[in-house]
């Protein structure tokens, strides 16, 4: 039993508040780029617009990023299909962590390190499903999984939108955009 639970709860946190509680240098808070090297991620090229957009906006203490699909694959070859047809539940969520990469990508392009992040405020998950395909959520959850592993559970999760459509562009099965609030 930790010495926090023996002491019981306002033990533990007097203690933290005098400094014997204190994070060690060992143990430091890990930042985004950090936790990023560390799952071993390779963030893909930023993709150029295909069409009248930039790939992202920021207005004050906000950045407001474009939708994303998923790219290629580890196969190298571009991701597409039908989620409850083509791709199962699964492989739309793998679908949606590759758009979560790409969107990463756009970010630290955007503002030269994923450590200006303050947190994820809002996203929006549209889902290439079929009509009778209803776990639009768990597919949205590869991107949203992905943000609390990058940025951690308070700063990653923000609040979210997981819809169906009836197609996407070029085929794939996620597109994802997303609002994040950032440091100056």
């Amino acid at each position: 039993m930790s010495s926090f639970h023996r002491r019981g709860f306002f033990g533990g946190a007097l203690a933290f508040i005098l400094g014997r509680g204190r994070l060690s240098a060992s143990q430091s808070v890990k930042t985004a780029e950090d936790r990023l090297a560390e799952l071993g991620l390779e963030l893909p090229p930023v993709p150029t617009p295909v069409a009248t957009y930039v790939p992202s906006v920021r207005s004050g203490s906000m950045l407001y990023v474009s939708g994303s699909g998923p790219g290629t694959g580890p196969d190298g070859e571009p991701v597409r299909g039908k989620v409850g047809r083509d791709l199962t539940l699964e492989q739309g969520n793998a679908a949606a962590r590759l758009a979560g990469l790409r969107i990463l990508a756009n970010v630290r392009h955007s503002l030269g390190s994923l450590n200006k992040v303050e947190r994820v405020v809002k996203v929006l998950g549209m889902v290439n499903a079929t009509p009778d395909f209803g776990q639009q959520p768990q597919v949205i959850n590869g991107f949203s999984d992905l943000m609390v592993e990058i940025f951690g559970e308070e700063r990653g999760k923000g609040a979210r939108s997981a819809v169906g459509m009836g197609s996407l562009p070029s085929g794939i099965p996620v597109e994802v955009e997303a609002i994040f609030e950032i440091s100056e």
